[in-house]
């Protein structure tokens, strides 16, 4: 039987957990980004604003984490975008278009009844690493 490594990865780029899970975690060539607030990473606190503002730095965190993971956007797969009020769908699109911004990954946004802290976006992703080509039909 070959083996697989599961490797953990935290970073401080991005931050940290706030609960009792990893940034992320690679599985072979695969990486699972845990959901992403708009948390300051030197207060733990959300950003001041609304979803725009917190669709900003929870995408700037994921970044952060698919770097450090050895990723990037651009080998992103799906990302799934949990948000407080479905309402605020057009103002997270405009700013998630900003970061996927073409050869977009699959998704979805559901409203949830409540994200941890209160937020009011969480966004979750996976994505691969190495050499990742994208082809379209």
């Amino acid at each position: 039987m070959s083996r697989i490594v599961r490797k953990l990865i935290s970073t401080n780029n991005a931050a940290k957990p706030v609960a009792p899970y990893n940034q992320a975690v690679v599985a072979d060539r695969t990486v699972y980004v845990s959901g992403c607030l708009g948390l300051d990473k030197e207060t733990l606190k959300l950003v001041p604003g609304g979803a725009a503002e917190q669709t900003e730095l929870a995408l700037k965190n994921l970044v952060a984490t698919l770097e450090a993971a050895g990723s990037g956007v651009d080998k992103v797969i799906k990302n799934t975008i949990f948000v407080k009020d479905l309402n605020d769908f057009g103002t997270v699109n405009e700013v998630y278009k900003k970061v996927f911004s073409k050869d977009f990954p699959a998704r979805s946004c559901v409203q949830v009844a409540r994200l941890p802290l209160d937020a009011l976006v969480e966004i979750e992703s996976i994505a691969l690493i190495g050499d990742v080509v994208t082809e379209s039909n």
